[in-house]
Parts: C-alpha cells; sequence; structure tokens
C-alpha cells in the first residue's frame, strides 16, 4: 500500500469514528406520536376552539412529542360511538356531555341534576377542586382517563309548537333529551315526551318533525344553526352541563409522568378559557337569534319548574347514590 493510501485510509478511519462518536453524543430525534381527538360540536362553537388551543399547547409544551388532530362535527362518530371508540383505543380523547358518561359511570349523574350548578363559579369550585377530581374517577374503570371537565352551559328550551313561558306550556312536547336519567325524569316530570338522541342526529330530527324540541345553551343553538328549524326559544337555564375530556386510560398510563401532568394541566386550564369563551357569547348569541327570526322568552317562570322537578330528580340520585356528592356541591356554591 502506498503511503498516500495509508494516509487516505487513516483519514477515513478517524472521520469515521469521529461520526460515530458525534452521534453518540447526540440524542436521537424524538419521534411524534400523533393523537386524535374528537367532538360532536360544530367548528365555531367554543368546543373546537378550546380543542385547538389544547392541541396547540400540547405541542409546544412537549416540544412536538405529541400532536393532536381534532375532529369536529360528529365526524368520527357519535357521543356514545366516540366514547366507545377511546375505550377501545382506536380513538385517543374524546369530548362530549356528561349525560352521555353516566351510563358507565352512573355517579356523574349529580351533575345535571336540575337547578343545582348555581353560577360558572359555582360550577368551577366544584369541577376544578375535589369534587370534580373524586367524580372524574368514577370513569377509570371503563378505561377512561378524563383530563378536566369543560362545559356546554345552561340548557334551555327551543321547539316549534308554542312559546313557554311556564311549565304548564310543556306539556304535551316531544322534546330530544340526552339519555341521563336526570334529565328524563325532569321531562317526564313536567308532562313532556323525553326522547333521547345524539346530537348529531338532532338538527334532522327537529327538521323532520320526528321531535317538537330540544334543550341546549343559546352559543350551541346558534352555532348548530337550530333557528333554522326551531321557532320558539325560551331561557329556562333548567340545568348546567358539563363536558369531560377524557382519553384512553392505557394511552395515558403509558406516558412518561411528566407528560401526563402537562395534559392534564393544559386541559384543566383551557377549562377556564373555554368557560369564558361561552359567557362572552351568551348575549351576542341570544341577539343573533332573535335577529335570525326566534320568538324568545326571556323571563320565564323558572320556579315553577324547580318547584316540580329538583327534589324529585334529587330523590332519586339520594337514593342510589346518598346525599354526600349532592351535599357538597350545594355548600360549593359562591
Amino acid at each position: 500500500m502506498t503511503r498516500n493510501a495509508v494516509s487516505l485510509t487513516r483519514r477515513s478511519a478517524l472521520a469515521g469514528a469521529g461520526i460515530g462518536l458525534f452521534m453518540i453524543g447526540r440524542p436521537a430525534l424524538a419521534q411524534t406520536t400523533k393523537l386524535r381527538f374528537a367532538h360532536p360540536h360544530p367548528e365555531a362553537d367554543s368546543w373546537h376552539k378550546a380543542a385547538l388551543l389544547f392541541a396547540e399547547q400540547i405541542k409546544a409544551k412537549s416540544q412536538g412529542r405529541y400532536e393532536v388532530q381534532v375532529f369536529a362535527n360528529g365526524a368520527l362518530g357519535s357521543d356514545a360511538q366516540t366514547i366507545s371508540a377511546v375505550r377501545g383505543g382506536s380513538l385517543d380523547i374524546c369530548l362530549t356531555g356528561n349525560p352521555f358518561f353516566t351510563g358507565l359511570a352512573p355517579k356523574l349523574n349529580v351533575l345535571d341534576l336540575p337547578f343545582l350548578i348555581q353560577s360558572r363559579k359555582h360550577a368551577a369550585v366544584v369541577m376544578d377542586g375535589p369534587i370534580g377530581d373524586s367524580l372524574r374517577r368514577e370513569l377509570e374503570g371503563s378505561n377512561l382517563k378524563a383530563l378536566a371537565t369543560w362545559e356546554i352551559g345552561w340548557r334551555n328550551l327551543t321547539n316549534n309548537r308554542r312559546p313557554v313561558a311556564t311549565a304548564a306550556d310543556i306539556k304535551g312536547l316531544k322534546i330530544r333529551t340526552t339519555p341521563n336519567p336526570a334529565h328524563i325524569k325532569a321531562f317526564q316530570l313536567l308532562g313532556a315526551v323525553p326522547t333521547p338522541m345524539a346530537f348529531t342526529e338532532l338538527f334532522t330530527a327537529l327538521e323532520t318533525g320526528t321531535v317538537d324540541g330540544q334543550e341546549n345553551p343559546v352559543t350551541l343553538i346558534l352555532n348548530a344553526k337550530f333557528n333554522e328549524v326551531q321557532k320558539h326559544l325560551s331561557l329556562t337555564r333548567h340545568a348546567f352541563t358539563t363536558g369531560p375530556v377524557v382519553m384512553n386510560k392505557a394511552k395515558f398510563d403509558a406516558m412518561p409522568a411528566d407528560l401526563q401532568e402537562v395534559f392534564v394541566k393544559i386541559a384543566v386550564e383551557i377549562a377556564g378559557t373555554q368557560r369564558q369563551m361561552n359567557e362572552d357569547t351568551e348575549g351576542s348569541s341570544l341577539a343573533a337569534l332573535k335577529k335570525a327570526g326566534m320568538q324568545a322568552v326571556e323571563t320565564p317562570d323558572r320556579d315553577s319548574f324547580a318547584k316540580i322537578v329538583t327534589a324529585e330528580v334529587e330523590k332519586d340520585f339520594v337514593g342510589k347514590f346518598g346525599s354526600e356528592t349532592l351535599d357538597a356541591i350545594k355548600k360549593a356554591a359562591v
């Protein structure tokens, strides 16, 4: 071998060794894990805006290790279907109304008792503190990790048959409800015909007359364009509905502890942001619905509703689960 060849061989060997040392000393680039997050509400709704914010912050705080893709409008299934998919692991995260979880964790029914939550401050104390933590743990046996609890908001009644100013006006109306026992019992007591149905099926059911009406916050009534298929609106504010953000528990448990903390912290922080989004747009949403032609009863006799439903529905819950959780929620009112 010539001197030049030996020199070239040595330089190549040293260069190779240098590359090897460089690669050993350099941490491998972390792979990005993509997660799918589904919810049933329109893209104009606060749920979608908050979910996008969640995705943005997860990507930033995880330094790109996790990327969340958000799917709105029930694109990946109805309320029940997305919950089932998260439990089974074919979907990573979903958000839907608390009533759709009560079949898995019946104690969560307490959050849907009529006229229980008095204000958004009350909701925040309950949801973001020990009471909320305890209720979220109820879902863990179903392979769901509830990261935080967001809101749908104050439920108000719409229908196509007549104005609703008192409890007597509800009699005979066929009302779409959630599958929650408290909602169903309340409308039965009022003489309505409660008809549980997925949110993704609701617009068509209203359009075809399968049901006369439904109950949701004014923000969602507007965003879902229910004003196009409903004439009368009554601001009954008869219940405050929450929405757990749930993740497949096995996937959550498999994450490093620091990232578990990041996911929970961000979800809880955005809960407050999402509630504020709804509060900020309630007035403008009502104005927009009225401008679009809905006839609104803005000061219905809420006491006439409460007198009929509150005690009876609470009695059912206490008979099954005792009064401890219900009493704690009432005491938390601020």
